[in-house]
């Protein structure tokens, strides 16, 4: 008979209300031929020689890194940071002869090409899933939000599932992969959805029932840890915060920075000013709103599961955006708010853009070449 096994209590650590970091999955390219290029390790090498603030880490793949930001209460002086660290990845990247770039996918890679990084976490997530591993060489922005008790990251996490398509279409990033047009605005969910551990958290209630449901999928030998999970959003009691995975990783770190303030006054506005329980059927429409977000993007359809009115993801932000101005004073994000609202307006998009550089040139290293210019501020 095989041993139970005996799940621990995840105790939740609680951290400064609303606080924002994000991570950002990034593209080490060739500078010659903007393939996907196995530079992760002698670029984290020579960034450990010089200061530079938040933290850098392998990814899966060794075309990949990923960058994390220090902890921040507000919008400016995360941009302030990740402009900086742009700025010093591009210098050493360049003594390395390679380019770094934002983006959801690359836009012509060959997973099958892609070499796993040297790592346990990544041997095991390898020998587990086999080839979606190294299908998994997609890249995303993580935005985190800090809660001081672990009932407040239930509550947020739940209250912002009803926004999830509009962080995916206002990141949307990818839409070449493998060499060619996927109809997608962002094809890089597609990949993650791929994963048994998937798709949206379970509406448990508080942190007593989470930890009740965490403590079954470790006694069956589902999950070991948190990092099991690929929810779209789930909460990471070590670090005290909310985990927004959907977005693509921008083509520039700007735009980064201003989906956290969107994030930030989201959440400040469900914690804050409308604490109303999010509509029973949201679980309902989850899958065909985000499906909407991810092929369609700023065009797809939205389903309001409180009036069940339907509506264009635009007009949806842009009456979101309205809605929050109280919570934008309040959180001092009126600039990056008008920002987006700008860009959705207008009708831009990374994806669009990508798109439209695709149509000028009609070559795909050409578009990757773009790509890894506007990262590191070159164009």
């Amino acid at each position: 008979m095989t041993e139970p096994r005996i799940a621990p209590v995840l105790d939740f650590q609680p951290s400064a209300g609303l606080s924002i970091g994000i991570e950002l999955e990034l593209q080490v390219l060739s500078a010659h031929s903007f393939n996907l290029v196995r530079g992760a390790p002698d670029l984290l090498d020579l960034m450990r020689r010089v200061r530079h603030p938040g933290e850098l880490k392998p990814e899966m793949t060794e075309g990949m890194i990923e960058l994390n930001s220090s902890i921040h209460e507000h919008y400016r002086p995360l941009l302030a940071e990740l402009r900086t660290t742009r700025d010093l990845l591009a210098k050493q990247a360049g003594r390395l002869n390679i380019a770094i770039s934002g983006g959801g996918t690359h836009a012509f890679h060959q997973w099958a090409e892609q070499r796993i990084f040297d790592a346990p976490r990544f041997r095991f997530l390898s020998d587990l899933y086999g080839y979606l591993a190294k299908q998994f060489t997609v890249f995303g922005q993580h935005i985190h939000i800090g809660c001081p008790s672990g009932d407040e990251a239930m509550r947020l996490t739940h209250g912002l599932a009803r926004y999830v398509p509009h962080f995916i279409a206002l990141s949307a990033s990818s839409p070449f992969s493998q060499g060619v047009d996927t109809a997608f605005q962002s094809a890089r969910l597609n990949a993650v959805s791929a994963f048994p551990l998937g798709g949206q958290m379970p509406t448990v209630p508080d942190w007593q029932h989470f930890n009740l449901y965490f403590g079954r999928m470790y006694e069956y030998g589902i999950v070991d840890s948190m990092k099991d999970f690929y929810w779209d959003m789930r909460p990471k009691p070590e670090y005290g915060t909310v985990e927004i995975r959907v977005c693509d990783t921008p083509l520039q770190v700007e735009r980064a920075a201003q989906l956290a303030a969107y994030a930030q006054t989201l959440a400040f506005h469900l914690l804050r000013i409308d604490k109303a329980p999010p509509p029973g059927d949201i679980h309902l429409l989850y899958n065909y709103n985000r499906f909407q977000a991810c092929r369609f993007g700023l065009d797809g359809n939205m389903i309001d599961a409180r009036t069940q009115e339907h509506r264009s993801l635009r007009d949806d932000i842009l009456a979101t955006l309205t809605m929050l101005h109280e919570a934008a004073a309040e959180t001092g994000n009126e600039e990056p708010l008008w920002l987006i609202r700008e860009a959705v307006q207008e009708g831009r998009s990374d994806a669009d853009r990508l798109r439209a550089r695709y149509r000028e040139s009609g070559f795909l290293p050409d578009v990757v070449e773009h790509q890894s210019e506007l990262w590191m501020g070159h164009a």
